[in-house]
């Protein structure tokens, strides 16, 4: 098992660009727990994002949260101060990928003209078998401390395209769809990922789109979403950045504060969170980092 607490950050431009460069200082989460994140033997080509102390939780069970990444890239930890903050609230996060090292080489890029995603949609709902493995293992660290029964499927632009087909999944409680949305028929530019808009009306539970505002590449797709969708709990917000979100801001900015709030609600049933969604004076309502819209909630 390899512990770190710095690596690569994936800066997207489009569906699929990334880079990297050093963080400043290590983060941790400001929730209650202080997080980690880790690549496990038993988990190949994942990251795995969790409270470092897992006896602080005392009786608290971790929801699970996975993640697709921006680009469907293999770099795990390209937003890694989003799912740092969330884990820290006491999640358990998991995103496709590893970590990056020297002795790792990128990925050789596609044919001129072509996207294809470095990691499969599968790899979400392998992480959700995996847990569901860890929290039976007599001998997993994670034994009985797992809540395998709330699941979140996300993830950030082509990741969030990965989390719409995810979220077929029957164990997906919520989905939290990142800078993205389905393509139009015969758009989708990018091989290996689903892009259908008929599958918006087989989700269930609920689903949040956090999309960048006027600027976001993914705005008209992801509102497109939204409108259509009838039948689930539903918000949109919008935080005016543009695609690349707030992931790497510290703390992962307030995108994952929107998350975790999300999350909270529709996995915890925390009142104080639905209170940030719901009723004409609610805490995001209010807030002028972002606008919200929602629909079909009690």
């Amino acid at each position: 098992m390899r512990l770190r607490a710095l690596a690569g950050v994936a800066i997207l431009s489009g569906f699929c660009a990334s880079a990297h460069a050093a963080d400043p200082a290590p983060e941790v989460g400001s929730g209650p727990f202080p997080a980690l994140y880790e690549e496990r033997p038993d988990l190949p080509d994942h990251v795995v994002y969790r409270p470092a102390n897992l006896d602080a939780l005392g009786q608290r069970a971790l929801p699970v949260y996975v993640f697709g990444n921006g680009g469907c890239s293999a770099d795990g930890t390209s937003s890694r101060n989003h799912l740092l903050e969330i884990a820290s609230h006491g999640y358990l996060v998991i995103a496709s990928g590893v970590i990056p090292r020297a002795d790792r080489p990128e990925p050789a890029p596609g044919p001129v003209g072509r996207l294809e995603a470095a990691t499969p949609t599968r790899a979400l709902t392998d992480a959700i078998d995996w847990a569901q493995r860890e929290n039976d293992r007599a001998d997993s660290p994670f034994k009985g401390r797992i809540a395998t029964d709330q699941v979140a499927a996300s993830g950030f632009s082509c990741g969030g395209l990965q989390a719409l087909s995810a979220a077929q999944d029957r164990r997906v409680k919520t989905a939290v769809i990142m800078n993205s949305g389905f393509f139009s028929p015969g758009t989708n530019p990018i091989q290996g990922v689903v892009s259908d808009k008929e599958l918006l009306k087989t989700l269930r539970g609920s689903v949040l789109y956090v999309l960048g505002g006027p600027t976001d590449i993914a705005v008209a797709n992801g509102t497109d979403d939204y409108k259509r969708i009838r039948h689930i709990p539903a918000a949109l917000v919008n935080i005016p950045v543009g695609h690349g979100g707030t992931y790497m801001e510290p703390h992962g900015g307030v995108g994952a504060s929107v998350v975790t709030a999300w999350l909270d609600w529709r996995l915890r049933n925390d009142p104080t969170a639905a209170r940030r969604f719901q009723g004409r004076n609610c805490g995001f309502c209010k807030d002028g980092r972002l606008t919200l819209e929602r629909k079909n909630f009690d």
